[in-house]
């Protein structure tokens, strides 16, 4: 079973999925790539229990490590997560509750949110303007749920929503946790490796650099700089909006490093929140496969037309890969 949406709440799909590996129905996934719907930012619409609109921080947590724990069963041995996830403000007001952006799907292009009160319950523990500290929350929460915690990445964004705020600087990063599901799991280094920069020569005899145009010459205690580097735990990444879809789109060049690091070609790429069918898209483009789960079924044309329409982000040419890392 390959190239399948599975809809409905992803807290079943997981489950009906499972149990289809399981008989041999279908195949297991090599990584999952998702990001979840953040706590307390909109409503998307729909059922009540939908992941996001729980009352307090600590019910969301636990709806998140359910969904990732039916994730860890359906993945392969030497499987990875890469999980997007974002932080929030608590803002509740007496009266007023903590406001949430109503979420709807648009024919043509995205439709204006309104806003709607949701909670009114005042949370212990959290004051007015506090962070509540999400994603370090979630990652220890699926640390403790037998998830390995391996990396911390940031997603540094150069064109961040804007902020009306005076008392603190605007936002400009989310957090990509990368976790496997045991010790020794698929990474390919090799094929997410940066350019590196022409640093001249190393003098390994005492650690200086030398540079074209210095008047020093290479000899046998001087190397030549490498053309690639590790890839880097910062990733620099523009925001960009796929107009036909909900405003919470997964940037394909976000996705592109992850699948590539995480599987091979022919492997199988799943995602429990669909949403737009990015990394649908992104995963056959690479030459994957994928099995997602979407909550709404409306959202069915839209991901079909993302994964035929979407036009690569580069065109990577994959190395054979190195197969397991242990952890260290």
């Amino acid at each position: 079973m390959r190239d399948t949406i599975l809809y409905g709440d992803c807290r079943k799909t997981l489950g009906t999925l499972h149990a289809q590996i399981t008989t041999g129905i279908a195949e297991r996934p090599r990584m999952c790539v998702t990001s979840p719907p953040y706590y307390g930012l909109r409503d998307y619409g729909g059922e009540e229990s939908q992941i996001g609109l729980e009352q307090s921080p600590e019910e969301y947590i636990e709806q998140m490590v359910e969904v990732m724990s039916l994730v860890k069963n359906c993945l392969t041995d030497d499987g990875t997560l890469w999980l997007n996830i974002g932080d929030s403000y608590y803002n509740y007001r007496p009266g007023v509750g903590q406001a949430l952006v109503k979420q709807t799907l648009s024919n043509t292009k995205q439709d204006l949110p309104d806003k709607c009160a949701k909670r009114n319950n005042k949370l212990e523990g959290l004051k007015e303007k506090d962070l509540i500290g999400i994603p370090w929350m979630l990652a220890f929460a699926l640390r403790k749920d037998g998830w390995y915690l391996r990396q911390d990445i940031i997603w540094h964004k150069p064109n961040p929503m804007p902020e009306s705020v005076r008392d603190r600087c605007t936002k400009a990063h989310e957090y990509i946790f990368l976790l496997s599901k045991n010790k020794r799991y698929f990474y390919d280094n090799e094929a997410i490796k940066e350019p590196a920069k022409d640093w001249g020569t190393r003098d390994r005899t005492n650690g200086k650099y030398h540079n074209p145009g210095s008047g020093l010459q290479p000899h046998s205690g001087l190397t030549k700089s490498y053309p690639t580097k590790n890839k880097r735990s910062v990733w620099t990444i523009t925001n960009k909006p796929y107009k036909e879809a909900h405003f919470a789109v997964f940037p394909p060049e976000l996705i592109e490093p992850c699948i590539l690091a995480g599987s091979e070609k022919g492997d199988i790429v799943l995602d429990p929140f669909m949403g737009s069918g990015t990394t649908a898209a992104v995963a056959k483009s690479l030459g994957r496969d994928y099995i997602g789960c979407e909550l709404h079924k409306d959202y069915g044309k839209l991901i079909k037309k993302r994964i035929d329409e979407y036009e690569p982000v580069s065109e990577v040419a994959q190395e054979p890969p190195i197969s397991i890392l242990d952890i260290v």
